[in-house]
């Protein structure tokens, strides 16, 4: 290669960053501004309806046309973008952030809306037909607020109160209803109001004459009343009962306090990752810390383009991305270290990483895609949200990895400015043999001697400790009456209240204000200083709700946010959680075997279970709250686990072809195994350090509301990294050194002895 080729790449190389950082600043201001966040994040509410028809024994609509019927209702609550989402047959999930009047959204989404008109003995007269779509709006008359009608049908309306106008005084009423049901009574309404109680019915206006014109509706109404009114009627009827079964209120201070502290936690998570790439890896860590720059763009970018909505979940998704984007570097970067230490040149070296590290980085990614894809696929609220996250990570980290870093290092590599620079690669020089000499490979690991499978007895008796505690804790619990699982209101039903203020605050406190309302058997959480989580079992209603939250809004000044779960929910929940975790191990399970063989795909299941256990076990022993993100940690678990197992396979496989003798003893794989070990430890400890690292700055800095992900997370990640090294490599090798096939048996009949002759011609 000439001179000018190697400087043209130099300055491809400095050109590609400057327009990676120009495209980074020109757009990040737009992505942000374009960024949707979820309701635990700027505050707002999420509703699953059940769907059921208004009469006993009726058919449901498509669940399509309802949902539009739905997202009428939120347009007029001038929501920016709502997430109304069909969920089974007869589900729908209504998600609004930054909702300021919760009460009457709630109001809006769920009421029929089903105006008519009827008479003073309760025939109907006319529905919302006759008037026009969209027509009803606020007015006023003599200053008083009323809801004006544009009438369609003229006639049909002149026919029907030209026929009240003949029914006599006091009984010439128009009496316009919202919802009638069978058995409501104009006659007992009237008299509720006489006597100062409050009618179901809207108005009951006096008809004297035939009227072809348009109308209003008046009544003893506020502004906000006449205006909640018009916007009902103008939304068009909903011809379903909307039973809400689930709820999730989150205010807004809470959630603006939530995106600030996981914001920042994350940002000083990303900074130590880049830091600790550049300290171990020099020069290559440099270029992996642009590429987790571009990732990050990347990922809001997507996110922005899709119209995504970004969760808590979301952020902790994306800050464990940023670890398992990183594992795509540190991959190819040990294996250009381990080229350098053979005596390769750096363009060799580079070039060898690349190729011999890219399978690895797809099979480790594409289980993580399968856990993702079933989350997404099978899951719900915040499942669904991670697993989206979980999926855009490893599509930007196979994409990047190929695209950005490998395509920076080429171009700095082959301009050959780094030829006599193999120590800004993060290798001791020293340790490098030179081939021109006949030098031999010295350097091997720095764990060339260790005997991983015989102290993998020591974790495995660790493992079962750990597992044994928990069954004895559950144990003790169930005979407590508790339960063996602290489950949470997802999986239990019941109602979680989230109190908040804006300065420290007594727990005690709380609970003595819950006692004065009557709420004696509740669990009390404090989470920092500033808010306190109550748990009821029961699944209270709307005006339990308002009775609580005002309570607390008079004290502390800012409204509780609250969850309510039905026990249906929770059951499906349940069901819902064993079924994504039975298919993610199948799939993985299936794929692993056709990629590798049967015993990998079963040691990596094992290690799966083995990490999924130590999990639940550690939640067990300290009775943590069993909820649904737990669920999505699970999942991440697993991908990321099976991650890391397979790196570890891949070198066992690629060391067994290399293999040139025919003898398989059990020392010979005993070899073979710690020597795929010894070669892709460090590899392991690296990425585990670059995945913890923001998971524990989430641990302490982020915020309390997903202390439950984070901490699982930590366990999860530390019980994966583990199971990786000593579970996963043992139980293949017991497989290997003790399943083996048997021989096949001779057939002892005249028909093999015939078939021993020869017989010219014929087999001869």
């Amino acid at each position: 290669m000439n001179k000018n080729t190697k400087t043209k790449r130099l300055v491809v190389f400095f050109v590609t960053i400057a327009v990676i950082a120009a495209v980074i600043l020109g757009f990040s201001n737009g992505i942000s501004k374009h960024l949707t966040l979820g309701l635990d994040l700027q505050g707002g509410f999420e509703i699953l309806y059940e769907v059921s028809p208004l009469e006993e024994g009726g058919t449901l609509p498509d669940m399509s046309a309802v949902a539009k019927s739905v997202s009428k209702r939120v347009n007029v609550l001038g929501v920016s973008e709502p997430q109304i989402i069909i969920e089974g047959d007869n589900r729908i999930r209504v998600q609004l952030a930054g909702v300021e009047n919760q009460d009457q959204a709630r109001r809006m989404i769920s009421a029929t809306a089903n105006l008519t008109f009827r008479d003073v003995n309760d025939e109907l007269l006319g529905d919302a037909s006759i008037i026009q779509e969209g027509g009803a709006t606020l007015a006023f008359q003599d200053g008083k607020p009323v809801v004006s009608l544009k009438i369609a049908d003229t006639t049909k309306f002149g026919d029907l109160t030209e026929k009240v106008s003949t029914m006599g005084s006091g009984n010439n009423l128009i009496v316009t209803w919202l919802d009638y049901e069978d058995g409501d009574s104009y006659k007992e309404e009237a008299i509720k109001l006489q006597n100062g109680g409050e009618a179901k019915y809207i108005s009951a206006a006096s008809v004297t004459q035939r009227l072809d014109s348009d109308a209003i509706i008046s009544g003893n109404f506020t502004e906000a009343e006449a205006r909640e009114l018009a916007d009902l009627i103008s939304s068009g009827s909903l011809p379903v009962k909307m039973t809400e079964i689930s709820s999730n209120v989150v205010s807004a201070d809470y959630g603006l306090g939530a995106l600030a502290s996981t914001s920042f936690a994350g940002i000083v998570g990303i900074a130590l990752v880049f830091a600790f790439m550049i300290f171990i890896y020099r020069l290559p860590g440099v270029i992996a810390s642009i590429m987790l720059t571009v990732y990050i763009f990347a990922v809001f970018a997507i996110y922005s383009a899709m119209g995504a909505v970004f969760t808590l979940p979301g952020i902790a998704a994306l800050v464990l991305g940023v670890g398992m984007t990183v594992d795509a570097n540190i991959i190819t970067f040990e294996r250009i270290r381990d080229e350098l230490y053979k005596g390769r040149s750096l363009q060799k070296a580079v070039k060898e990483g690349q190729n011999l590290s890219f399978s690895t980085i797809f099979d480790a990614q594409f289980t993580t895609l399968l856990a993702g894809l079933i989350m997404y696929v099978f899951g719900n609220g915040a499942v669904k949200g991670f697993a989206t996250m979980l999926m855009i990570t490893v599509i930007c980290t196979l994409v990047i990895n190929v695209a950005v870093s490998r395509f920076l290092m080429n171009q700095l590599v082959n301009s050959g400015v780094l030829d006599n620079k193999k120590g800004w690669f993060g290798v001791k020089v020293s340790k490098i043999p030179d081939v021109t000499k006949n030098e031999k490979q010295t350097y091997f690991g720095p764990f060339d001697k260790i005997d991983f499978l015989k102290h993998a007895k020591k974790m495995i008796l660790v493992s079962c400790a750990i597992l044994s505690v928990a069954v004895v804790m559950a144990g003790i619990n169930t005979a407590s009456g508790n339960g063996p699982l602290n489950l949470g209101i997802d999986f239990s039903s019941g109602t979680k209240i989230t109190v908040t203020s804006p300065e420290k605050m007594n727990m005690a406190d709380v609970e003595a204000t819950f006692k004065d309302l009557g709420y004696d058997k509740v669990k009390f959480q404090a989470s920092g200083d500033n808010a306190v989580y109550a748990t009821i079992k029961d699944a209270l209603n709307t005006e339990q709700l308002d009775e609580i939250k005002s309570t607390f809004m008079d004290i502390y000044g800012e409204e509780p946010g609250d969850n309510v779960v039905t026990p249906v929910v929770g059951r499906d929940l349940v069901k819902n959680a064993i079924m994504l975790s039975l298919l993610a191990w199948v799939a993985m399970l299936v794929y692993i075997t056709l990629r590798f063989k049967w015993d990998y795909a079963v040691s990596c299941i094992v290690a799966l279970l083995h990490d999924v256990g130590i999990v639940i076990a550690v939640f067990v022993i300290f009775r943590l709250e069993f909820n649904t993100e737990l669920i999505s940690v699970i999942l991440a678990i697993i991908g990321y686990s099976i991650n890391n197992s397979i790196v570890v396979f891949d070198r066992v496989r690629e060391d067994l072809n290399n293999a040139k003798t025919a003898k398989l003893t059990p020392d010979f794989y005993r070899g073979i195994v710690n020597e795929a070990l010894d070669n892709t430890i460090v590899r392991s400890v690296y990425s585990s350090i670059t995945t913890i690292l923001p998971i524990v700055c989430l641990l302490i800095l982020g915020s309390n509301a997903i202390f439950t992900f984070t901490f699982a997370m930590f366990i999860g990640l530390i019980a994966g990294t583990l199971s990786s090294i000593f579970i996963a490599p043992q139980i293949w090798f017991y497989i290997r050194t003790h399943m083996k096939d048997k021989p096949k048996k001779k057939k002892n009949n005249k028909k093999e002895e015939l078939e021993e002759y020869t017989i010219k011609g014929i087999n001869a």
